[in-house]
């Protein structure tokens, strides 16, 4: 068994097509198919059934891409540690986070990682495909709402987010310091869309007290949610920890009770991806950048 025929078996695996793989490969048809015919005879079974024009995986070629999947794992992770031993203060990485968590939490953590750390190259995806992401290599990390669970992942618990209400500092409910959550459904509320992450964290648990929300506005962006809230046009729901970071003197933030909505973030990542030395020291920064912003929040 070589590791060209292999490498072939897999694109097949991935094409499902023998002229397909086999462009994928840079190798003529007759050849992907004569080394595949080869496998199949050392092995003592076919590793694909045709049916029409498609060919499917038999049990036995089921078995050998699983155990293929895990052997090209190692292959990668030796040459990850590597090229980590020959680039022991670089390295590259992609990090997925979810619409809107790159303008509210990461920005100013991206410039500062940058500054501490200018010979690792991060780059930022927002996406609601984090986790699929994750699993297909297609970025290093994600950071998503958790609990994640799947054995294929590492999951890191990052910080629990409480949501709180920002109303201007001229309005009647600047006098309070909390508001229960069900008389959200009497005040003029500028919001989310409906498919925005956040939006879709208060219906659920406005939905869970008997009520929905009608904003009187909806609006894609942070900046102008907030110029709206400072007018006195209306309240807005966004994370304690952001609203309290932002330090605006027009701006009261209200504590949101019985029950307050809220959620838990982890970063996440491959078990079988190798941790070099970029990941080490993201991992690390991340956690001592969230613990700190969160006590900030506190204070």
């Amino acid at each position: 068994m070589e590791l060209k025929q292999l490498q072939y078996f897999m694109a097949i695996c991935e094409e499902l097509h023998f002229t397909r793989a086999a462009e994928k490969m840079g190798v003529s048809p007759p050849n992907i198919s004569q080394q595949i015919r080869r496998l199949e005879e050392e092995l003592g079974v076919l590793l694909f059934d045709r049916v029409g024009k498609k060919i499917v995986l038999t049990e036995a070629g089921t078995i050998l891409q699983k155990h293929a999947v895990a052997m090209f794992g190692h292959l990668q992770q030796a040459t990850d540690a590597i090229v980590d031993l020959k680039h022991m203060q670089g390295g590259s990485l992609s990090i997925g986070v979810l619409p809107g968590d790159a303008e509210f939490m990461f920005k100013a953590f991206i410039l500062n990682f940058h500054q501490t750390y200018p010979t690792i190259s991060l780059s930022l995806l927002e996406t609601m495909k984090i986790t699929e992401q994750v699993l297909d290599r297609s970025i290093d990390f994600g950071v998503t709402v958790g609990p994640v669970i799947d054995t294929r992942i590492t999951s890191i618990p990052l910080y629990h987010e409480e949501f709180s209400l920002a109303v201007s500092k001229n309005d009647p409910l600047a006098t309070e310091s909390f508001i229960p959550l069900n008389k959200l459904q009497t005040l003029k509320m500028v919001m989310f869309p409906p498919d925005h992450q956040y939006r879709m964290l208060i219906d659920r648990f406005c939905m869970d007290q008997g009520f929905t929300l009608q904003p009187h506005m909806v609006t894609t962006t942070l900046s102008s949610l907030l110029q709206m809230v400072q007018s006195g046009f209306g309240s807005c729901i966004l994370p304690k920890m952001l609203l309290d970071n932002l330090h605006h003197s027009d701006i009261k933030v209200l504590d949101l009770r019985h029950p307050t909505p809220s959620q838990d973030f982890c970063l996440i990542y491959r078990n079988d991806r190798y941790v070099g030395y970029a990941m080490r020291t993201f991992i690390k920064t991340l956690k001592s950048y969230i613990e700190t912003a969160v006590n900030e929040s506190k204070s």
